[in-house]
Parts: C-alpha cells; structure tokens; sequence
C-alpha cells in the first residue's frame, strides 16, 4: 500500500474518533441541560424555603427540630425536617438541589439566575388570610417578583432576563390557609359565602394573580390543588370529639375535591386568555389519599399523626426544642400536624415530575 494511501486512513481514522467523541460530548450536554434555566415558586408554607424568617411574623419553621434531616442538620425556615416538594423538582429538572428564599439578604448571582421561592408559610389568595399573622399574601408576592427582574436584569441585561423568565417554571401552591382560617376553623368568610360562592371567590383572585405572572413575563405555570384538607392532623383533632378518632373530616375532603374540579377547568380557560401561556393544574389530592390509603407502600406506618411532639396540634412554635420528636421521620407523612414530612415531599414531587414533566403527559410544558 502507498504511503500516501496510509496517511489518509489513519487520519481518515482519527477523523472519525474525534467526531465520535465529539457527538457523544454533544449528546451528554443535552442530556444534562435542564428543560428550565430557572425556577419560581409563589405559594404557602409547602413551599416557603425561608422568607418568614426575614419578615415580623410567628409563623416560623427557623428552629430546631425543623430542618434536623436537611443537608447540614439546620434549620432554614422550611416547614419541615428536610426539604420540601419545589427542592426535589428542581434537583430532578437539573436546575439546582435546593430553591433559597427570594429575602434572604445574600443571594448569589446564580441563586437569582436558576430561581427563588417568594412563598410566605400561612399565607392565601384571600387577603383576611394574612392579617393576624402578618404574613406576605400570595397578591403581594407578585410584587417581590419585579424586584426579582430588576435583579436578574443587572446581572444579564433586559433581553436574557426576560427570556429567562418567560422559559422558568412557575410552581404556585396556595389556598389550604384560605379554607382554614377564615372558613372552617375561624368562619369569618362563612357569614359571607357558601362554600360555592367562597371557592370561586378565591379562584378569582388566583386568575388575577396568574395574570399578573403573566403581565411580568411567566408563561410556564403549574397551579397546585388543595390537599384533603379533612386529613391534615390538626384538622382530624380540631373536628372530631375524640383524639383516638384519626378519621379524616369528609365534609373538609369533599370541598378540597370540589374546589380541584373547578380548577382543573378554569385553567385551561386561564390559558386560552394568555397567548403563549402554558398553564396546567398539580393534582396532589390524588398521591397524598393514596399515602393514606396505602401507606406500605410508601414506608409509612402513620398517616395521621406528625412526627413532632404529639402530632395532634404541633406546628410552628409549638413544634421547638423542647419538644420531642418520633424516631424515623420517614416513616411519618406528616412532619407536624400541618406539614408533610421531606419523605412524603419526596413522593409528591416524583409523581408531579412524572404527571408534568414528561412526554407521557398531556400538561408536559415543552
């Protein structure tokens, strides 16, 4: 063979090497990069990653035994013993492993360029919610999210900050404290409304504030459902005349899954008012009965009791230092008897990946 014959397959053959292993690091690059450069919760203590801790108000989860499974054994202001169901999705989107609170004095760069919670724990779309507590009403948290823009927009200029926004994920979980404090436990609203009438009054108010995302430049949003509400623990204490008695509240249930239908059929209409909008509903009603159901399951072996003191009543201050806490959180749904534990966090967010983020889906967002 001439040697000028050899030189051109061997450096036909390197050709094909370093090609190949330049697909392949092509190919590994889109599998790492995320279907969302950013993340944006608004929402209630299920989603609130600290921002009580910066503002006048009780309803704190900054002390210990909050947070005693969190990476570092810390409290951060997480209504719960580790992370909560934002922190899995972003990690199982790529975007970062857990979502910092928008007040905290000093985030990162990057911390605003990959998202922040502006959720606020007792917080609801009905304004009484807030007034005792002194909580930030979800309203209000549309208006931290123009600071969030001015920030961002420093740090990439006014053209990649809107595209960042318009291409985030926008997760909003809110309305649990709304049914509770003003119309079952505290029947303020109830002089006021049915329970019809009042389940339309606050999802008038989420339409507003979804348009208010929409106005900032959100277009990828997940609304949350209400949970059974009937089953929070605090819910089957206040209710029932015996504390041996841990069956759910039906009455409470029954509104939750009413409210959801109504939900799941507005959005869809929300959507069709907001051109290049993509707004689906998070059902967690559905996973959270099935917890109950069939806790095996899922590894636990109490469903309606928290993990924190005596699981009746215990949350916020009243879940503290002194007060003792069970020996496998994990095997526990609810962390407090409002709150569920980072296991059943765990859970949820795997069955919403799943539900929202994939090509089996039909609310998938790309």
């Amino acid at each position: 063979m001439a040697p000028t014959t050899m030189f051109l397959i061997i450096l036909l053959h390197l050709w094909t090497i370093i090609t190949s292993c330049t697909c392949s690091s092509a190919s590994r690059a889109r599998l790492a990069s995320p279907k969302f450069p950013a993340i944006l919760i608004f929402g209630d203590s299920t989603v609130d990653t600290g921002n009580n801790n910066y503002i006048n108000t009780l309803f704190k989860g900054n002390h210990y035994p909050y947070g005693k499974d969190f990476p570092g054994h810390v409290p951060t202001g997480r209504f719960s013993n580790g992370k909560l169901v934002p922190d899995f999705v972003a990690s199982m989107l790529r975007i970062k492993d857990t979502i910092p609170p928008f007040l905290h004095p000093k985030l990162s760069d990057d911390d605003i360029l990959t998202g922040v919670s502006f959720a606020s724990g007792g917080s609801g779309f009905d304004e009484l919610t807030t007034v005792a507590s002194g909580v930030i009403p979800v309203l209000k948290q549309a208006h931290y999210l123009k600071e969030y823009l001015v920030r961002l927009e420093r740090i990439v200029g006014e053209k990649k900050a809107k595209k960042i926004v318009k291409e985030a994920l926008v997760i909003v979980s809110a309305g649990t404290n709304d049914f509770c404090f003003n119309y079952y436990d505290i029947p303020t609203r109830k002089i006021q409304f049915n329970i019809s009438e009042y389940q339309d009054f606050l999802q008038e108010r989420l339409k507003t504030f979804v348009k208010e995302l929409y106005d900032h430049g959100c277009r990828n949003i997940a609304i949350s459902g209400l949970p059974p509400i009937g089953c929070l623990p605090i819910q089957i204490t206040a209710k029932q005349e015996s504390v041996e008695d841990r069956s759910c509240i039906e009455d409470e249930n029954s509104d939750a899954k009413t409210y959801n239908l109504k939900l799941a059929g507005l959005l869809p209409k929300i959507q069709a008012l907001l051109p290049g909008s993509k707004i689906v509903y998070a059902d967690i009603y559905k996973p959270l009965m099935d917890m109950i159901n069939r806790p095996r399951k899922y590894g636990f072996v109490e469903t309606k009791r928290g993990c924190c003191g005596t699981g009746l009543v215990e949350a916020g201050p009243a879940c503290n230092l002194l007060t003792p806490t069970c020996d496998e959180a994990a095997e526990y749904l609810f962390w407090d008897s409002i709150h569920p534990s980072q296991a059943a966090c765990e859970y949820l967010a795997k069955y919403l990946e799943k539900e929202l983020y994939t090509n089996n889906s039909e609310a998938y967002f790309m």
